[in-house]
């Protein structure tokens, strides 16, 4: 009877011990058995893009253009920046003429396309842009008429905005040019060498009449060369004035930034 007790009692302190280890080890096997923990980024942009891949996106959508009203919205300045180099074309508002336009005679031109900064905002056609001009040479007095055009200010909806802008060219019109390493210069045509030398060979002419009727041939000779220079000289000097009419198109270019806002 002993020994059966003995072994009753040594199964029952194997079987509280069993139990003991399982409650010990119970909860390492519950963290075992917690599920993997799986990706849900997919590759492509799929319905939940990846950051990487969201900013890709963005930068690949071009900003909305949005009509400038003077505000900067709590943006940086350089976000209205319409920048240096842009060209825009424009329209006279009243004629300009070397022979009629005296230095600082004022006048306007209206823009013909929108002048647009990078972000997006941008001005309508139709804004008035006034100017002045520094100077002019006739051609009748520098052999080619010059005329020198600065644009002052552009009106806006929202206020007036400083411009710097020169001219680049006069489309459709060949008769002028921009001058060549002198900005916002614009230039009218010489007179040719062909009719120059008719004026010369005219004025030769007339001079050696003068000399043979008063029978010395070297005078003749003398006076012949004196008024062919006189004559080419006086021709290739008076070149051809700058006409540009009410409605005749520039184009411009700024020179530096324009911000379509109101400081």
């Amino acid at each position: 009877m002993k020994g059966i007790g003995k072994l009753i009692l040594m199964g029952i302190l194997v079987t509280a011990a069993s139990g003991e280890a399982m409650a010990q080890q119970q909860p390492q096997q519950q963290d075992d058995n917690r599920p993997a923990v799986i990706s849900r980024d997919k590759i492509g942009g799929g319905e939940n893009p990846s950051p990487q891949n969201e900013a890709d996106t963005r930068s690949a959508t071009p900003a909305p253009r949005q009509l400038a009203d003077g505000s900067r919205h709590g943006m940086p300045l350089e976000t209205f920046a319409v920048v240096p180099g842009t060209r825009v074309l424009v329209r006279l508002e009243e004629e300009l003429s070397t022979g009629e336009c005296k230095t600082n005679f004022k006048f306007k031109v209206r823009t013909m396309e929108p002048l647009e900064a990078g972000s997006g905002f941008y001005l309508s056609s139709g804004a008035e842009i006034r100017g002045h001009v520094s100077k002019v040479e006739p051609a009748g007095i520098t052999g080619r008429a010059k005329l020198y055009l600065v644009f002052d200010e552009i009106k806006t909806r929202f206020g007036i905005l400083p411009i710097v802008a020169d001219v680049v060219s006069v489309p459709g019109d060949h008769s002028v040019k921009v001058g060549s390493g002198s900005e916002g210069v614009i230039q009218g045509k010489q007179s040719t060498q062909q009719a120059a030398g008719e004026a010369a060979a005219e004025g030769a002419g007339m001079g050696a009449v003068h000399g043979i009727k008063d029978k010395n041939a070297k005078e003749a000779v003398e006076r012949a060369a004196e008024a062919a220079l006189a004559a080419y000289l006086m021709e290739t000097g008076r070149g051809h004035e700058i006409d540009l009419p009410k409605g005749a198109k520039l184009e411009l270019e700024l020179e530096r930034a324009l911000y379509l806002v109101r400081e």
